[in-house]
């Protein structure tokens, strides 16, 4: 029976193990991966450019 006990908790232990393994693998990926558009792929939304209303001087209020 201890036998039984020891590689019952062995194996989970090796299946908790495999389990986090994959998922550090897959943070990995995911935080190091490239993400960013390269030369062969279609270009994708660039940053929103602001520009100030023209005619009214910026910063400036009427009291």
């Amino acid at each position: 029976m201890a036998g039984d006990a020891s590689s019952g908790a062995t194996r989970e232990l090796l299946l908790v193990l495999a389990v986090a393994g994959v998922g550090l693998a897959l943070a990995m990926v995911a935080a190091f991966g490239p993400w960013h558009p390269t030369s062969g792929d279609p270009a994708r939304a660039g940053l929103v450019e602001l520009h100030s209303p023209t005619g009214r001087a910026t910063g400036a209020t009427a009291g």
